[in-house]
């Protein structure tokens, strides 16, 4: 089992991305599980902790499995993943509904874990999109596509575990990525902690308590 835990893989992770320490980073979690990954990185990198918040949109029949995401902004961002779709048979209609359940669990979580703290500058500055792992990669691709729009000076993946495949569809949206551990035949995220449990809003709360922004916000509303 490669990671006892979240925080073991995120003190690992961290290790691996000691050298944009001195580049003052700001690091972004994908929640919830992707949080307590990615404060370790923060802490270990003395930067600042924000959220990409975005939603899998599931197939109707089996929710776990990902025709598309969906990330929070002024005009919401959707990614689409039109072969799961086909293989689905899921109309026009069926991906709309979806998303826009996601979309008010979204609305939940921004105003849960955010309220009126003040957003991360982004703009110019390398970013470290931090989740617990990849699974078929339609979240993670959204998250990174959302936060390029957010013009970063270099944008970064950083996961603990990934499939092999999904990779190279992410090194094509970020200008590098950072993976402990990548596998061809994969199963679930799960397979790679001896703890996976669910990380819980009370806990993401409490963890971005820990990382005050003092007044680093975008000049403009950010994508997420």
């Amino acid at each position: 089992m490669p990671f006892q835990n979240r925080v073991e893989a995120g003190r690992k992770l961290a290790a691996a991305l000691a050298g944009y320490k001195d580049d003052k980073p700001v690091v972004l979690a994908l929640p919830r599980g992707g949080v307590p990954v990615a404060a370790e990185v923060a802490r270990a990198l003395h930067a600042p902790l924000d959220l990409v918040l975005v939603r899998k949109i599931g197939v109707p029949w089996h929710a776990e499995l990902a025709m598309g995401a969906v990330v929070d902004g002024e005009a919401p961002l959707v990614v689409r993943n039109d072969d799961i779709i086909a293989m689905a048979h899921a109309d026009e209609a069926e991906f709309r509904s979806a998303c826009d359940r996601e979309l008010i669990e979204i609305d939940r979580r921004r105003q849960l874990y955010l309220g009126d703290r003040e957003r991360v500058a982004v703009a110019g500055r390398v970013a470290i999109v931090v989740d617990d792992g990849v699974a078929t990669g339609a979240t993670t691709r959204a998250a990174l596509l959302a936060t390029r729009m957010r013009n970063p000076k270099k944008l970064v993946l950083a996961v603990p575990v990934a499939p092999t495949e999904s990779l190279a569809e992410m090194r094509r949206e970020a200008d590098e990525v950072v993976c402990l551990e990548d596998y061809a035949a994969f199963g679930a995220i799960g397979y790679y902690y001896s703890d996976f449990r669910q990380i819980s809003d009370e806990e993401v709360i409490g963890i971005l308590a820990e990382f005050p922004v003092h007044g680093a916000t975008d000049s403009r509303k950010p994508a997420a």
